[in-house]
């Protein structure tokens, strides 16, 4: 997977994916294609206690603390939201959770993801990215307790 790239490697990855496409329509299709290939999520992990709260779509989103670093998994029911937490998990999954709390994903705005959404759905996006900094803010704040 992407275990020895830094944040920024992965968000630069996605920006030069994106500068292939020239229409926003093929970039949605690009898009829904991520979504298309995110792990599917075991039914165990759909419960109201994983569901992110603020988007229009139900999006669960899952977490493991395994050596330091936090993997994420996510589903949704909506197939561009599904792509929008894939790019995400894509990008701040596997790393630590300094390394997560400090990610400005600037690549958002680079690839112009934040002026295209319609704004339900880039709040959606924000309180994605809100939740999955929580669980990096609640492993770090468990890490620190354990040592």
């Amino acid at each position: 997977m992407n275990e020895n790239k830094t944040i920024k490697e992965r968000e630069e990855e996605i920006v030069e994916e994106f500068s292939l496409f020239d229409t926003w329509e093929e970039k949605y299709e690009y898009i829904i294609d991520l979504g298309k290939k995110l792990e599917p999520l075991d039914d165990k992990y759909k419960v109201p206690g994983n569901i992110i709260k603020g988007c229009q779509s139900t999006v669960w989103l899952t977490s493991e603390f395994k050596d330091g670093k936090i993997y994420y998994k996510a589903d949704s029911d909506a197939v561009i939201v599904k792509g929008l937490i894939s790019m995400l998990i894509k990008v701040l999954s596997g790393n630590t959770p300094d390394e997560i709390l400090g990610a400005k994903l600037d690549f958002l705005k680079d690839i112009g993801m934040m002026s295209h959404l319609a704004q339900t759905r880039s709040n959606g996006l924000l309180s994605m990215i809100k939740q999955i900094k929580n669980y990096a803010l609640a492993y770090k704040s468990t890490d620190a307790i354990v040592k």
